[in-house]
Order: C-alpha cells, then sequence, then structure tokens
C-alpha cells in the first residue's frame, strides 16, 4: 500500500507579488507500509492592494505536516492515507503596495553611508590603541 505522492501546485485564490504557497513542488515518498500523511493547513483571506488601487482578494496559507505508520499495531491509531485538513482564520491580512519617494532613498543611501564611516572608525580607533599599547610595551623591554 505504497501512498507516496506528489504536490505540484495548491493555493487557494489568485496568486500576488511575492506570495509562497508551502506545498508547491512538495513530494513525500512512503518509505513503509500503511503510511498516514496529514497535512493541517491553515487559511488566511488576503488583500492585495496594487499601486493604481486595484484590490485583489485571495487567500494565503501555512501548513504542518505529520506522517506515521498507521498499521494498526503496537496501539497505532489512524488510518493509511493522505489527509487534508483545512480551518479558515478568522483574521484577514492586507498587503498595500507604495512607492516610495526618493529622498526616502537618498535618506537610506546616506543612513549606510554613515553606520560605514562609523564602523570603520571604531576599528581603525581599535588598532591604533592596541599598537600603540605593544609599542609602549616593546620600549620598556616588557615583551618576551
Amino acid at each position: 500500500f505504497n501512498l507516496t505522492h506528489h504536490i505540484a501546485h495548491l493555493s487557494f485564490g489568485r496568486d500576488y507579488p511575492g506570495i509562497v504557497n508551502p506545498l508547491d513542488g512538495t513530494k513525500s515518498v512512503s518509505n513503509e507500509d500503511f503510511m498516514m500523511f496529514q497535512y493541517f493547513v491553515k487559511i488566511v483571506p488576503t488583500v492585495y492592494v496594487k499601486l493604481n488601487g486595484e484590490e485583489l482578494r485571495t487567500n494565503q496559507f501555512s501548513v504542518t505536516k505529520h506522517e506515521k505508520v498507521a498499521n494498526g499495531l503496537a496501539g497505532d491509531q489512524g488510518l493509511p492515507g493522505v489527509f487534508v485538513s483545512y480551518e479558515l482564520s478568522p483574521m484577514m491580512v492586507r498587503f498595500t503596495e507604495k512607492q516610495r519617494s526618493f529622498t526616502h532613498f537618498l535618506t537610506g543611501v546616506c543612513a549606510i553611508i554613515g553606520g560605514v564611516f562609523t564602523v570603520a572608525g571604531l576599528i581603525d580607533s581599535m588598532i591604533y590603541h592596541s599598537a600603540r599599547a605593544i609599542q609602549k610595551k616593546i620600549d620598556l623591554g616588557k615583551t618576551t
């Protein structure tokens, strides 16, 4: 009773940029007879608002997968098979595309450049003070 299976694609609605369908391309191999595969799917309603204001109503989901041998021996419970249980979330996610201004981009670039200069200054200071301390020890003849 081989229950090896492949899920090529599973979605609950239309795709939008950046959506992840976690079961796409999933392959589960049944290494033993009488395997039980369970997929617990949590579906979340989603609204994706594009830059032009167009709304795309769809769903995204998360999944938890369990598998076990279900041969009825040694107290095992369950039936062999592939089972998908789903639950609809009462919460909704809303993604809104926004275009950032050039000044926002410029501020981010300046922050990165400032951070690089700060870290470089700290490293330079550490190297300078370490070299000075070593030079003092050499001058005093305390190095062996």
